[in-house]
């Protein structure tokens, strides 16, 4: 009996490469979804050496599917969206459409039939969750102005996706005329709303009370089991009783788990094997690629991206500023909409199996994610230069005219976020002279009160530390969690003023280490902070 099974083969082929070619793109500071996709090329059949099992491939990337959309739903925020809906339901409806009939422009030129046209512009149409969220998060504006409406946008995006998911193979089954392609949209529709309505009326009461009911048991184990049992049972439920898709109940399952208190809890037990199918998904993807479209369809590559990056991207720049927002909002949005992931790789792989969308056109997709995805980041570097020159002296500017000098012995607070805003709100109401160094503008809720500075710009920049009165200063807080970026602004610090009191807040024991080493005097994690006060109320009376 062999050793090496072709699943175990595909699995561990999938994950080595995966981990190593996304390491690789993570160095290179390019999202790692790019070393995935890699990896699934490298063991693809158009490639030479190794070739894995495809269909095994295909069917371990259905379970990444129901995972994947199952995260989607458990993230979903009704919330998020309300905040931002006058202009990111007509904005993402607006820009999908443009996207949608570039790409049936290019489909028809090429050839291509109306419904694989359709498809085609669709699947270029949606940005990965996965690499705008990054991009939003790494330039720390997902609380800002900006990044709830690029959120909202996203989950305008993602719901439009889902409901194509449900519709096209209805499209694609009808035959025989419009007549029946009607019919069958109807039974489709139904089969859809009996099965919403099922989840409303049943799951909604029944999937938190199971979940309840396990959390209580106190087992870790079967809570995590408990998860996975209503994302996979709930996916798999849809399909044989009702007819609908996998990623639809998965995505069902997820949305009526999150209105549950431990909706965040099944978040983080669920992430690894969600991460892991995810990956194997995007490898699975991977080895659906011909290299060859690079050279046997260059124009048409060329389009692809242009329409990923520009047309689409441009679309959500004009209706961004005609709903009246600034340019450097506008340009936000383009550039966070400007490639394509996870959901148009399902469209692809779906439009293709219905013999809807060519080889050709799965593989343009493919590239132009590939691509798009690699020059993101340079597209929102030239976007950030282009909005420091829209607003000039943006990154030393502070909210409400120029600051005035800082007196000494003042504190310095870098970060304005969860943490940074609860210290902010403490100091100015103790008196304390404080000033603040914002990255954003339109943080929410920065200090308006005459004993606070509000600085905007890179906290690790040493001149605008400097201007905040490093020198003169008694104290430094630097409360972002980005543990490496804080060890470069406490090390700047401390050069300038070696006898500044700093204090730093980390997430792990790694990271207190790092910060004193780089010049902090205390660095202060939240799990020992917990323990102490429970500490000292054990010790009350004692």
């Amino acid at each position: 009996m062999p050793h090496v099974t072709p699943l175990i083969g595909t699995i561990v082929a999938g994950l080595v490469l995966a981990f190593i070619l996304g390491q690789i793109a993570f160095r290179l500071r390019l999202s790692p979804l790019i070393g995935y996709l890699l990896a699934g090329i490298a063991v693809g059949p158009f490639t030479p050496g190794y070739v894995a099992d495809q269909s095994l491939a295909n069917e371990l990337a259905e379970l990444g599917v129901i995972l994947l959309m199952f995260g989607v739903g458990l993230h979903f925020s009704v919330k998020h969206l309300m905040a931002v809906r006058r202009i990111a339901v007509p904005g993402a409806i607006g820009q999908i459409t443009v996207a949608t009939l570039l790409g049936m422009g290019l489909a028809w030129w090429m050839g291509w039939s109306m419904a694989g046209g359709f498809v085609f512009g669709l699947a270029l149409s949606v940005a990965s969750t996965v690499v705008l969220l990054r991009a939003l998060q790494e330039r720390r504006i997902v609380d800002t102005e900006r990044g709830q409406i690029a959120v909202g946008w996203l989950i305008v995006e993602d719901l439009v996706m889902v409901l194509a998911l449900v519709m096209i193979p209805a499209i694609a089954t009808g035959g025989g005329g419009s007549s029946a392609i009607l019919q069958t949209l109807a039974v489709t529709i139904g089969k859809v709303i009996a099965f919403v309505a099922f989840m409303l009326i049943v799951g909604r009461r029944a999937v938190p009370w199971m979940l309840h009911s396990v959390a209580h048991s106190g087992s870790r184990e079967l809570f995590r089991l408990a998860v996975l049992a209503i994302a996979l049972g709930v996916a798999f439920g849809a399909a044989i009783l009702f007819g609908v898709s996998f990623a639809l109940g998965a995505f069902f399952a997820g949305m009526i788990l999150a209105e549950s208190p431990l909706s965040q809890r099944a978040a983080e037990e669920t992430l690894p094997l969600r991460d892991a199918f995810a990956v194997l998904f995007f490898v699975s993807v991977g080895m659906l690629f011909n290299p060859a479209i690079v050279t046997d369809e260059p124009l048409a590559l060329a389009i692809t991206v242009a329409i990923i990056m520009f047309g689409k991207s441009v679309a959500a720049f004009l209706i961004v500023r005609a709903f009246g927002r600034s340019n450097k909002t506008a340009l936000t949005i383009a550039a966070s909409l400007a490639q394509i992931g996870e959901f148009s790789f399902i469209l692809a792989t779906l439009g293709f199996s219905l013999k809807l969308v060519p080889a050709d056109g799965r593989d343009l997709i493919l590239a132009g994610a590939i691509i798009s995805i690699m020059l993101n980041p340079l597209l929102f570097s030239l976007i950030d230069r282009f909005a420091n020159k829209l607003v000039p002296g943006a990154p030393e500017a502070a909210i409400g005219g120029t600051p005035p000098a800082p007196t000494k012995g003042h504190v310095i607070l870098v970060g304005h976020g969860r943490v940074g805003r609860l210290v902010a709100a403490g100091l100015v109401e103790a008196g304390e002279k404080v000033t603040v160094i914002e990255a954003e503008t339109d943080k929410a809720g920065l200090p308006t009160d005459a004993c606070a500075t509000v600085l905007v710009g890179e906290p690790a920049n040493g001149a605008l530390l400097r201007e905040a009165g490093i020198e003169e200063a008694r104290l430094l807080f630097v409360a972002i969690p980005e543990s490496f970026e804080a060890g470069q602004i406490v090390e700047q610090a401390r050069t300038i003023n070696p006898k500044l009191r700093i204090v730093a807040r980390a997430h792990g024991d790694a990271e207190v280490e790092h910060l004193e080493s780089h010049g902090a005097d205390r660095a202060i994690m939240g799990e020992r902070e917990i323990a102490r006060q429970m500490l000292d109320e054990a010790l009350i009376g004692i």
